[in-house]
């Protein structure tokens, strides 16, 4: 007999056995979240730059890959490309672009976008280096005006993507 990991509050542990939510401990110690444990990995390459704070570059679960937000680092130096907001727009899509295929995905598997941008006045800039990076069935997006980024970023891009090889760029 299955039971449902949402029966009442309720998880299934192995075996099928249920347990209420204060035996977590003893269903993690039976294998119930076994499962989950092994579905979330950190995804770290050294192509794209490290993180600059407690957080992963990408986490991906069994579908799924969600990066952190990339900023305009030269992941040799770890310092900001100059040259404006173009130069840093590209070098972020190349970050995420190796994070994700670090997490067995890719551009083109991408299906959400989050822009950040220190000035809405960059916006064309930035979507003419966007546009050349998905230049067929774009993934959704949203762009939003931020007063400040990480080491003073004039764009940041976080993206959420499916896995697998098709499509990837």
């Amino acid at each position: 007999m299955t039971v449902s990991p949402r029966v009442r509050g309720s998880i299934a542990g192995a075996g099928g056995q249920l347990y209420t939510a204060t035996d977590k401990a003893k269903a993690r110690s039976e294998g119930a979240f076994k499962m989950a444990d092994q579905a979330k990995r950190i995804v770290h390459t050294e192509d794209a730059p490290k993180a600059i704070g407690p957080y992963s570059q990408a986490v991906r679960t069994e579908a799924m890959v969600m990066t952190a937000g990339q900023i305009g680092l030269n992941p040799k130096t770890g310092e900001l490309v100059e040259g404006g907001i173009q130069p840093q727009t590209r070098q972020v899509l190349t970050n995420l672009r190796y994070v994700l295929e670090a997490a067995e995905s890719g551009l083109g598997l991408v299906i959400k976008t989050t822009v950040f941008l220190k000035d809405m006045k960059d916006f064309a800039a930035m979507n003419a280096i966007y546009a050349e990076f998905f230049p067929e069935n774009p993934p959704a997006r949203s762009t939003v005006a931020a007063a400040d980024l990480p080491k003073g970023a004039l764009v940041e891009i976080e993206a959420i993507g499916l896995l697998g090889s098709k499509g990837a760029k």
